[in-house]
């Protein structure tokens, strides 16, 4: 494989792809067919899909891969919740998601009044574009974890099952 398309242009998630591919990595942007914050697993995982399908669909690329944030209540706590989806030109599909951690409860108010993750952390942290940097997982984890690392392990579990299913 040669060429593989993302359905994003955000470098968190390209550089993610491309830590595990040789050839060329290009991210395009594709509507994710969900809200600008999704919550919940399946409006997560549903627009990690279409994010994958839409990239495919506008390209030469015999893969799309598409990544997705979101956020998930769980025994009444706010996580960070992602999930990924693989496509490829012969209608192979495969899904994967990923780390799940809390947010402190300031955060979840914000999120419930209608705003958005990436700049409710940034003002949190008073740091810009942080869903482009560390996101929120770097904040939270102190630097342990960071957005990209969140996401290359996706990708880990999105390969990992692609290669399976083809041999």
């Amino acid at each position: 494989m040669n060429h593989l398309v993302v359905g994003s242009t955000n470098p968190v998630k390209i550089n993610a792809v491309r830590n595990h591919f040789v050839g060329e990595v290009i991210g395009v942007d594709v509507d994710s067919g969900v809200a600008d914050q999704p919550w919940g697993d399946e409006e997560t995982l549903l627009g990690a899909k279409q994010r994958a399908r839409a990239a495919l669909a506008t390209s030469e690329s015999e893969i799309g891969i598409g990544l997705e944030g979101g956020v998930q209540i769980i025994e009444e706590k706010l996580y960070v919740c992602n999930w990924g989806a693989l496509v490829d030109k012969n209608g192979t599909e495969v899904i994967a998601g990923g780390a799940r951690f809390p947010l402190p409860d300031n955060i979840k108010i914000m999120l419930e009044e209608g705003k958005e993750l990436g700049p409710v952390i940034s003002e949190y942290a008073s740091r810009a574009d942080v869903s482009k940097k560390e996101g929120a997982i770097g904040i939270f984890t102190n630097g342990t974890v960071s957005r990209t690392d969140m996401y290359d392990h996706l990708v880990s579990l999105l390969i990992g099952q692609y290669q399976f299913q083809m041999r």
